[in-house]
């Protein structure tokens, strides 16, 4: 069994030590890289096929956000997992749309953290409790229709709605397929042009305009 390859990048020496300490005890993931910040991340990046990124915000040099957005241009393929202090609502939906796989606070457990590796690593995306909280918020919470960013209902098709919509509550394309009667090739063709229209990077992305939407 091929293992997880990570990177672990955090300015803050003793965490960002801990963490690879944890990461290391887990037989299927191996620790690739470490960084001190996103410049020096993405230095090293072409040179090594990262999975998972386990990532902090709040960085010098380049922070997690310019990071997240020059991964999801240049390097695709590889999965970010943001690691941070900072719990509003706001600030978590835009990781998320511009790029980001999932979202964990630093006081998470250990356990829950090998679990979002494994999720973003195979489905693309994780919710945490805190994230869905604020999914479940966002639910609870009235706005106008003009302050909607993008008007769905015109632009989306009835089955892409379908789709956003087991999307975000974390089935895999498989999944989505058995329960829509459509086979996950075709599943996967509606998530990428849901992307394109919205011009969206990612699945969290699309997950972001759902909440923002009001779509679940």
């Amino acid at each position: 069994m091929s293992k997880i390859q990570l990177a672990v990048v955090d300015d803050h020496s003793l965490f960002r030590k801990g963490m690879i300490s944890i990461l290391q005890q887990v037989p299927d993931f191996e620790v690739i890289f470490e960084a001190t910040n996103g410049q020096e991340f993405l230095d090293k990046l072409p040179n090594h096929s990262i999975d998972v990124v386990l990532m902090d915000l709040q960085m010098p040099v380049l922070d997690g956000i310019k990071t997240t957005e020059a991964v999801r241009q240049l390097f695709p393929d590889t999965k970010v997992l943001i690691l941070s202090m900072h719990d509003e609502d706001q600030f978590v939906l835009h990781l998320m749309e511009i790029g980001a796989n999932g979202y964990l606070l630093k006081d998470t457990d250990p356990e829950e953290v090998e679990k979002a590796i494994r999720k973003v690593n195979e489905t693309d995306i994780y919710f945490s409790d805190f994230v869905s909280k604020i999914m479940l918020r966002k639910m609870n919470r009235k706005t106008q229709q003009e302050n909607k960013i993008f008007n769905y209902k015109t632009d989306l098709s009835e089955r892409e709605i379908q789709v956003l919509k087991y999307i975000c509550e974390g089935l895999t394309t498989a999944e989505i397929g058995e329960l829509v009667s459509l086979s996950p090739r075709t599943v996967e063709g509606h998530r990428l042009r849901m992307m394109e229209k919205l011009g969206l990077k990612n699945t969290a992305g699309l997950v972001a305009f759902a909440i923002r939407n009001h779509l679940v």
